[in-house]
């Protein structure tokens, strides 16, 4: 099973990196990889959500079940899809204090396991997964800070 685990500093507040990971709905908007993305079912533990992938000709579409705790993190877990295992969690860290809803910083980070159900597929999808995984933490950064504002830092 393959591992990633990337985290950045970013100049936006926990809450806010927590809202723009868990609005799965506009994924599409700015992952240049997704061609769709849709909520599922919500609850007050968290969501169902529905992503697919297009890059070329390669179509794949995967659903998990994300479990949030309070602001500070969100699990996934596989219900469906082209893999044998999809697990991950975001963390997002106050820095500079405590509470997190004062911090105007955090760290964000993303810890991602994967595996496919079939050489075949993993010979097609894992590379094209292996650079969505390493990107996309950043990803997530450049979209906050079109929605926020870039911060000096």
């Amino acid at each position: 099973m393959k591992q990633v685990e990337k985290s950045a500093l970013v100049w936006h507040g926990p809450a806010s990196m927590f809202a723009l990971v868990t609005d799965v709905a506009r994924y599409s908007e700015f992952l240049p990889w997704c061609d769709r993305s849709r909520v599922l079912e919500q609850d007050e533990h968290g969501m169902t959500a529905e992503v697919g992938i297009a890059l070329g000709k390669l179509r794949q579409s995967f659903v998990t079940r994300n479990t949030h705790e309070g602001t500070e993190k969100v699990h996934m877990r596989l219900l469906r899809g082209p893999f044998s295992a999809l697990e991950g969690t975001w963390t997002f860290q106050p820095v500079g204090g405590a509470d997190a809803h004062a911090s105007q910083a955090c760290k964000v980070t993303l810890v991602l396991r994967y595996d496919f159900a079939s050489l075949p597929l993993r010979l097609l999808v894992g590379p094209v997964f292996d650079k969505i995984a390493n990107t996309m933490v950043d990803a997530f950064v450049q979209r906050a800070d079109a929605l926020y504002g870039k911060r000096p830092g």
